[in-house]
């Protein structure tokens, strides 16, 4: 079950939408932010986030049978990942298709992860807003390639902070799941031993 995934690598996901968070605040605040320093800010995160999907999706393999949709997710962050990293001289253009070829990519997978997710969980919305946001990102950014600079790494940089937020707020929903399992396991243990 997504759930079982989901809670017990809560910090996981945490830990994605803090970076997350981090990077939109950075390219926020520094405007000027250099088409290379984008490229290997975005390479690095993407490479990290994608890691720690896949480690994830590993780890939760025996207990969730749709484990390869975050397997796919994970993956597809460590190649375009790596490709911003191996390229960072790239042109604006490049760097822009690979943010939406990624940015769609991993929120149709993150879509698809929600909608099974919804019959284990509460709160899978988030996970449906980060997906459903990643693509919406990733199509205005393959349709409006051309845009400003400036406009574009606005949009870059409260994309994703709203996934980051996304993230953050699935993760404690994932936390308090696995607190009210345990609730709930303690008090049949409580009631078989009376």
């Amino acid at each position: 079950m997504l759930a079982n995934i989901l809670s017990r690598y809560w910090w996981a996901t945490l830990l994605r939408g803090a970076l997350w968070i981090l990077f939109g605040g950075l390219v926020l605040a520094q405007p000027g932010l250099s088409l290379v320093a984008l490229a290997i800010t975005f390479g690095t995160l993407t490479l990290a986030d994608g890691i720690v999907s896949v480690v994830t999706a590993v780890g939760g393999r025996k207990t969730y049978e749709n484990w390869w949709l975050l397997l796919l997710t994970g993956i597809t962050g460590i190649v375009v990942g790596l490709l911003s990293l191996a390229s960072p001289g790239l042109t604006a253009l490049g760097l822009l298709l690979y943010i939406a070829v990624w940015s769609v990519a991993t929120g149709l997978l993150t879509v698809a992860a929600a909608i099974h997710l919804r019959r284990e969980i509460e709160g899978e919305g988030w996970l449906a807003l980060a997906g459903v946001a990643s693509v919406l990102f990733g199509i205005l950014v393959a349709v409006r390639p051309g845009a400003g600079a400036l406009a574009v790494l606005t949009l870059i940089g409260t994309y994703a902070i709203v996934m980051g937020v996304a993230l953050i707020a699935l993760a404690l929903r994932a936390r308090a799941f696995v607190g009210r399992v345990k609730t709930a396991a303690r008090d049949v243990v409580s009631a078989g031993a009376r």
